[in-house]
């Protein structure tokens, strides 16, 4: 017999650690080639990890709930494969000896560390040379603490070859601060959650021994209330919410757009299109190349904020916010939108929402984007007020399409006829997007819309 050590595999590019949410199987448990071993989730997407081989699960080496580093030792499978069997390692998380350039590559692509990898006028921990490997995580940690890297330097590691796990800096950071560090908490997906450019100051110890953390306000519950306790997903959503309400003051404008022509064009191409392409045509494709076009025009609305310092982005990437059967919401990127006709839009798009809905996501197809569009109308509703997915600058909400009086202009005077309508609303953050730029580009986008080609072809 032999044994084979399960690594927790590699999930994307920006992708460097996952949180275990449930094992499928159990110790004693035999387990066939594909089987699902355990569930796990990265920022927002679920993934399944089966087994490479068939044998018996003899033990677990990570509790559920716990983050775990991408290619560390997640559990020991007994096998007669000679061939597979590996050493066995200790049940400690193994991290990837990368080179420092790449991991600072990849820490780079998770939203709201840039500053991580990019600042040069402060002491972050990540401005500094070092011979020693830190993992994206102990250096998000130590960004947060501000602790520099020659700091870093000094703490006994316990990890492999004397590497600095996440335990021993937060152990660490609790002896120094003499109470519970801010982010011991950290124990969860939430981890890559976006954090704001300026980290909150640990609380000091008030009258001696008591923390100058602030309690939870007195909640009222009758005997008639039902108390739900939000899921993993939800309180990552809460999260980023508040962060980005926190970090940018958000302004919203409104456009009310005649979008008759883009109505009666779908209607006349919908079914002769499906039949072609085995693909329904919706009005999101529509919805996002009007976005990249303005975007074109209005290059400043696609950039993102690291310090005092505005980054302007070569690739328009564009986010579709989509509802879950759950409730809580999601939002698949698709890459390069500039670069596609609308056919390719309308693929990718109808490709992202199914896989949305079921799970199937890959964790980088929910990386990368520098525009959201999220439709409030599939709800019924005529316009919104969205929050910034930070570390983007601006969202963009469209509003149910309605049949509504309007008064058009023609060569014979005004006349008063039946037509479709909808409100488009920008919130953008207003520290680099004033109301000028914000306005005219919603208005620009809303110019595509009204100016539709009803004998377009696709």
């Amino acid at each position: 017999m032999a044994q084979y050590e399960l690594l927790l595999p590699k999930m994307g590019e920006s992708v460097a650690e996952a949180t275990i949410i449930k094992w499928l199987k159990q110790p004693g448990d035999m387990i066939e080639l594909d089987d699902t071993i355990l569930e796990i989730a990265t920022d927002k997407v679920d993934s399944e990890v089966p087994s490479p081989i068939a044998g018996k699960l003899i033990k677990q080496l990570f509790k559920e709930d716990e983050v775990v580093q991408v290619g560390a030792v997640i559990a020991i499978i007994e096998t007669d494969a000679n061939a597979a069997a590996t050493p066995v390692a200790e049940a400690s998380v193994v991290e990837t000896a990368v080179p420092q350039e790449q991991a600072d590559a990849v820490l780079a692509q998770i939203p709201g560390t840039e500053q991580l990898v990019s600042n040069e006028n402060t002491g972050e921990a990540a401005t500094a040379s070092s011979d020693r490997f830190y993992s994206p995580l102990v250096k998000n940690i130590a960004a947060q603490e501000n602790i520099e890297l020659s700091e870093l330097d000094r703490i006994t590691g316990t990890g492999a070859e004397g590497r600095l796990t996440k335990d021993d800096l937060l152990n660490y950071i609790q002896q120094k601060t003499g109470g519970t560090a801010k982010v011991a908490a950290t124990t969860s997906a939430a981890a890559t959650t976006p954090a704001p450019a300026t980290a909150t100051p640990a609380a000091a110890p008030v009258n001696g021994n008591q923390s100058a953390t602030k309690s939870a306000p007195a909640v009222s519950v009758s005997g008639g209330d039902e108390i739900i306790e939000m899921d993993r997903m939800r309180r990552l959503i809460a999260d980023h919410m508040v962060m980005s309400v926190q970090t940018a003051p958000h302004v919203t404008s409104f456009v009310e757009a005649d979008v008759t022509n883009m109505v009666m064009w779908r209607e006349k191409v919908k079914r002769n299109f499906e039949k072609r392409e085995n693909e329904k045509i919706t009005f999101t494709p529509i919805f996002i190349e009007a976005v990249t076009k303005a975007i074109k025009d209005f290059p400043m609305i696609n950039v993102s904020i690291n310090g005092t310092q505005i980054i302007k982005k070569r690739d328009i990437n564009i986010g579709m916010a989509a509802a879950l059967p759950s409730g809580n919401l999601i939002v698949p990127v698709i890459r390069n939108a500039d670069q596609m006709n609308l056919l390719g839009l309308t693929k990718s798009v109808n490709d992202l929402a199914v896989r949305a809905r079921t799970s199937k996501l890959k964790p980088d197809e929910t990386q990368g984007g520098t525009f959201t569009l999220t439709n409030v109308g599939s709800f019924g509703n005529v316009m919104g007020t969205p929050i910034i997915n930070q570390p983007q600058v601006a969202i963009l909400a469209v509003g149910a399409i309605k049949k509504k009086p309007a008064v058009l202009e023609t060569e014979y005077g005004d006349v008063i006829a039946i037509r479709h309508m909808m409100f488009l609303s920008l919130s953008y953050d207003h520290r680099v997007v004033d109301g000028s730029l914000g306005g005219s580009f919603v208005r620009r986008v809303a110019d595509y819309l009204e100016n539709w080609d009803v004998n377009r072809e696709i």
